[in-house]
């Protein structure tokens, strides 16, 4: 099965830590990261997908779980 999951969050070392944290658990990158600025903060996004062989999509699914 396929995964994606997009991490939202402050543009901070705590953002970047847990997108490592992700790759290194074999998630990968889905194109660049997104920015916007809400007035105060800049957030940030990133798309992230994971191949997950040998099991099937089935819905509910805990995405922490991968």
């Amino acid at each position: 099965m396929k995964l994606y999951r997009f991490i939202t969050g402050p543009d901070d070392k705590d953002f970047c830590m847990r997108i490592s944290e992700l790759m290194n658990k074999g998630w990968e990158l889905h194109h660049g990261p997104a920015l916007t600025f809400n007035g105060n903060t800049c957030i940030a996004g990133q798309a992230l997908t994971k191949e997950v062989a040998g099991e099937e999509f089935a819905m509910p699914i805990d995405l922490t779980k991968y």
